[in-house]
């Protein structure tokens, strides 16, 4: 669900079986047992298949290098749902958003129990907090982002983009002071910039076709990845591209443009926010004060699909996920901050989104 290509090929894959969404709130009859989290760790979500009702949610423990995957379903007895999409820590809740059954669950991160969920959007994508009584939620295909309030479990209102229903789409949030930044993805070209303020829209910049991830570094500045669309798509294809942006005149600094047949995405920073990692088929590393882009890769592809990546808080150290080809379940690499192969571990079909506790 991450990406145009990928998307199709979900649909291709289950239309023939499956005719409508798999329902998330389902009973096991099986017993429930699970470990509580003993320390540090990595949530991964896993998007599972779309329209199989197959995502899961995977804890990795730092320090045992042991792996609990379904935690979810086995501490609540019931699925997560249909592509689990994005996952972000506030107050000491986990919130995973679930993309096709249009949920965000609120999960406790030691016991793995759910304490509340957020019903009623269209497509959610990511979750992002202003406050402890509110925050934004992005959507695919829907020219709105949702206004939450997390304390009550529910929608309060809306920030109209002025994008096509059919087309728009905001994705990742960033906050920069009163303002949060988007990008919108599908057959868009732009990011926004909000006042969390007025919930309104206050500046549009063109960025490029498909900006599909950002990060921010240790100067201020947004950095975001376009994946220049498709070959035949209605917004036209053109080179991908990495743009530097000053959040605050909201204006483009430099561009890189990428060459070849990739399509990078999943930006992220180290931990002094002075270098940017990215994947485009293996693992890239450039420093924010680099003229041009990197020659080789930090991390070589090894016949993967590396589909989501991280760098840990706690100790820099480097995280993969391979998709395989979306049906198995995945796996994910630890990496040194040198870029040596630490661990690898398997998880749940399509590992997308990493939280660390």
């Amino acid at each position: 669900m991450k990406h145009i290509g990928r998307f199709l090929t979900y649909i291709l894959l289950c239309a023939a079986t499956f005719q409508g969404c798999m329902e998330w709130d389902y009973d096991l009859d099986t017993d429930i047992d699970v470990t509580p989290v003993p320390g540090q760790g990595l949530f991964i979500a896993n998007e599972g298949n779309f329209q199989y009702g197959n995502a899961s949610l995977s804890f990795y423990d730092i320090a045992s290098g042991t792996v609990e995957n379904d935690v979810f379903i086995r501490a609540n007895g019931q699925k997560l749902g249909d592509v689990a999409q994005s996952m972000t820590m506030h107050d000491g809740t986990l919130w995973i958003v679930v993309n096709n059954s249009h949920v965000i669950f609120a999960v406790d991160p030691v016991t793995f129990k759910e304490k509340g969920r957020i019903t009623g959007f269209t497509s959610p994508r990511y979750i992002h907090f202003i406050s402890d009584e509110k925050a934004y939620v992005t959507q695919l295909w829907d020219n709105r982002i949702f206004i939450v309030n997390p304390k009550r479990y529910e929608i309060t209102g809306y920030i109209d983009t002025g994008m096509s229903n059919e087309t728009g789409s905001t994705e990742e949030m960033i906050g920069f002071g009163d303002y949060i930044i988007t990008n919108c993805w599908s057959y868009q070209d732009k990011i926004l910039k909000i006042d969390t303020k007025t919930d309104k829209v206050t500046g549009e910049l063109r960025i490029g076709i498909q900006p599909t991830a950002m990060a921010a570094d240790a100067d201020g500045k947004l950095w975001v990845l376009t994946d220049g669309g498709y070959e035949g798509s209605p917004a036209g294809y053109e080179k991908p591209t990495l743009s530097r942006i000053d959040p605050e005149t909201f204006t483009i600094e430099k561009t890189f443009t990428f060459y070849g047949d990739g399509r990078p995405y999943a930006i992220e920073t180290n931990l002094a926010k002075d270098s940017l990692y990215f994947i485009n088929d293996g693992v890239w590393k450039m420093s924010v004060k680099d003229e041009s882009l990197p020659q080789k890769p930090f991390i070589e592809s090894r016949d993967t699909k590396y589909y989501a990546l991280g760098v840990c808080p706690f100790n820099s150290d480097i995280y993969v996920a391979d998709a395989i080809d979306w049906q198995q379940k995945g796996i994910v690499y630890r990496y040194s901050p040198s870029g040596k192969l630490i661990d690898e571990f398997r998880t749940g079909i399509s590992p997308g989104a990493f939280c660390w506790y």
